[in-house]
């Protein structure tokens, strides 16, 4: 681990984003000499400020989904809210976006890359491999996706007509930007990320990684040495970093550029109800997922067994995947079925309220690069119980939630078993660090805190005019 650096621009310790209370940023006034002025008047007028005006590059951004295009589209909106944004995205979020209410050509723009997108994309269902594999195919078609939004774009862009650039997805650090040069070139500020990805694979769970078909994983780093890693980073201006993971990775002849942010955030409109029943047992305990080997609702099954069969915990493992099959067999095995709940997945807008029907989250994710599904829970005011490694460990303290220590697979269960245990003893307990993890979450982690933290961002990168100069931006 390398020793954890300022955050360049915001100040803060990469341990610990503090609440964000900026501005809304907007272009400096200049003061533009009057008639009376250039007769020795002592009257200034001065032009009436504007917001920043930001061209948003999400590709994946989409307000019906979760993961990542959720991700592009929550921190995109955000952003709108306190700039003049336009968002530019794949054409097959359009009619997404359109219910949602965003007018097309004035709000949004789509682009019509499935020339490629949609080949690429069956490849990628067909390829034999994990999540590294699929990001591969990205890269190939989001080339093409840049080409064409260059094409739409690029005239605005050498006209002036727009201050900033800033590219929230893709997410994967794999996946270059070609515009970079371009922009440098015409002197427009470049922004990236939040980028996340690269947690390397736990040394006790090679299992589960081959599981996974992460069979690129063996050689990820392999990505760097690709056209495009060092240009991109080279002509961006800045760079956020969605992990201290993906930090780590970032060369250190650009790491002068880097901003760390926390890729998830919640919208506290999805999540606005809390848990507010009087402490009693069963303890009612939570997972959120797709239920595949690396998120491991096997091991939070096995742990709680022993509290299930004792009445002390109750199970409600909300999800589906390739898991299921087994889960259930397993339930049957350990003879909890009448303390396990297992049916199914729940929309995301429904989601609130099958949560708070729970006490805690348990999730022993052990290669997680965001944990979208922690903050959310968390926002409820459940107790939150990870594993101390890859997105969740950054988003929980000991405060607010439980972090166990990265361990092989029957030590996770021996402790995770322990923190139910103790839970159970001390139900109190559970709702103060409830209760603590909703204000962290309010506080740091609303996806408009997101925004004016990236808004430092970019006023850090803006050029500070003379004082008294006429004139534009740059």
């Amino acid at each position: 681990m390398t020793s954890e650096p300022t955050v360049r621009g915001l100040g803060q310790s990469i341990a610990e984003p503090a609440e964000i209370s900026t501005p809304v940023p907007v272009v400096e006034t200049f003061a533009v000499p009057t008639e009376r002025d250039r007769a020795g008047g002592p009257r200034m007028a001065q032009e009436p400020p504007r917001r920043l005006r930001v061209l948003l590059i999400a590709e994946a951004a989409n307000p019906e989904l979760v993961s990542v295009p959720l991700v592009g589209w929550s921190l995109a909106r955000a952003i709108a809210r306190i700039t003049d944004a336009h968002l530019v995205t794949q054409v097959r979020n359009r009619a997404a976006i359109l219910r949602a209410g965003l007018v097309e050509g004035e709000e949004f723009t789509a682009i019509d890359s499935e020339r490629i997108a949609a080949p690429a994309y069956r490849l990628g269902t067909k390829l034999p491999g994990g999540w590294t594999t699929k990001m591969a195919v990205t890269a190939i078609s989001y080339r093409y996706f840049e080409r064409l939004l260059w094409k739409r774009f690029g005239p605005e862009l050498a006209e002036g007509r727009w201050d900033i650039v800033h590219r929230i997805t893709p997410l994967s650090p794999t996946v270059p930007s070609i515009i970079g040069k371009r922009l440098a070139k015409l002197g427009i500020p470049f922004v990236i990320g939040p980028l996340n990805g690269g947690v390397p694979w736990p040394k006790e769970f090679d299992g589960a990684r081959r599981a996974e078909r992460e069979w690129l994983s063996y050689v990820r780093g392999g990505y760097k040495l690709l056209p495009g890693y060092r240009g991109t980073r080279k002509h961006a201006t800045a760079i956020i970093c969605g992990s201290k993971a993906t930090l780590e990775q970032v060369p250190s002849w650009c790491r002068h550029k880097c901003h760390y942010m926390p890729e998830n955030a919640i919208d506290p409109t999805r999540f606005s109800t809390r848990v507010d029943r009087p402490v009693s047992l069963p303890l009612r305990v939570a997972f959120v997922g797709r239920l595949v080997p690396y998120k491991c609702p096997d091991i939070l099954i096995e742990a709680a067994a022993p509290l299930v069969r004792d009445g002390k915990v109750v199970l409600d493992i909300i999800g589906d995947g390739p898991l299921m099959p087994r889960l259930r067999s397993m339930v049957a095995e350990l003879g909890i079925e009448q303390g396990v709940r297992l049916d199914g997945w729940v929309p995301h807008e429904l989601l609130q309220d099958r949560l708070v029907e729970s006490d805690v989250l348990g999730f022993p994710s052990i290669r997680e690069f965001g944990g979208g599904v922690v903050l959310e829970a968390m926002a409820l005011g459940l107790c939150p119980i990870v594993v101390d490694y890859g997105g969740p460990g950054e988003l929980v303290d000991a405060s607010c939630g439980c972090l166990i220590p990265m361990a092989s697979r029957g030590e996770l269960v021996k402790r995770l078993q322990a923190e139910l245990a103790d839970l159970a003893e001390q139900p109190s307990r559970m709702r103060e660090m409830g209760t603590a993890a909703r204000a962290r979450v309010l506080t740091r982690f609303t996806w408009d805190a997101k925004a004016r933290w990236t808004s430092e961002i970019y006023q850090s990168m803006l050029p500070r005019p003379s004082c008294g100069a006429p004139g534009a931006l740059r």
